[in-house]
Order: C-alpha cells, then structure tokens, then sequence
C-alpha cells in the first residue's frame, strides 16, 4: 500500500522530519498536535481546556485534510504534563466525541514541545 503524507496550512506545520498525518489504506496516523494556533505560531493561553480545544481544532483539520473527522478516531493517545488536569481535560475531550467512543490513552510525561500542558495524536478509519 501507498503512503500519502496529509498537509494542511489550517493546522501547525510540521518543525521536523515528520509529517502532520500518514494515509495508508484506509487508515490516518496524525502526529501529535499540540496547541499552537496556526494563525499565528503562538502557543495558545489559557491553561488546560483552552489548550485542549485548540489541540482539537488543529486534529481536526489534519483529519479534514485526509477526509475523515473525529468521529472517525479509533485511538486517541493524550500526553498531559500534569495527570491532575485530567478531569477538567477529559470534560473538553467528551465534547468532541460520540458514542462509541474511541480507545484512549492518556499519559503523564514529563516535558512537552514548547512547554506545553498536553499532545494529542489520533488513528482514524476513513469510511
């Protein structure tokens, strides 16, 4: 099967030797987004749920550009700073997707790109 790298200019540009999403069959990899406004390049303030949303928004256009949605995701991979945020990140979280939900992992780590409170990535399933 064919690779096809997904780009968009409404989310960040990749920084690096990566690209922002991987189309192969009917499956899209995104890589991590977090929650730089593509507008401007500057990290989005706010504290977790601001930069939950933005985070968001950006997967939402890589998916837009592969032809999918978040209603596609079939895993989603969180990476917070801080497990303690992860009631107010998770009622963020619950309004973008449906029943059923897809499989999550969410993980503490210890410094993020730009020091920023979270990352997300998705797997989805075009139909």
């Amino acid at each position: 099967m064919e690779k096809i790298q997904i780009a968009t200019k409404n989310a960040p540009e990749a920084i690096g030797p990566y690209s922002q999403a991987i189309e192969i069959g009917d499956m899209v990899f995104t890589s991590g987004q977090i929650p730089i406004d593509p507008q401007t390049g500057a990290i989005v303030e706010g504290g977790i749920e601001a930069q939950a949303h933005q985070v968001f928004k950006n997967l939402s256009e890589v998916l837009k550009a592969a032809g999918c949605t978040l209603n596609d995701a079939v895993k989603v991979v969180v990476f917070v700073k801080d497990i303690g945020d992860f009631a107010k990140l998770n009622e963020v979280y619950a309004t973008y997707f449906e029943k059923p939900y897809p499989a999550r992992s969410c993980v503490e780590v210890a410094r993020l790109p730009k020091d920023v409170l979270l990352e997300i990535e998705i797997i989805a399933h075009k139909k």
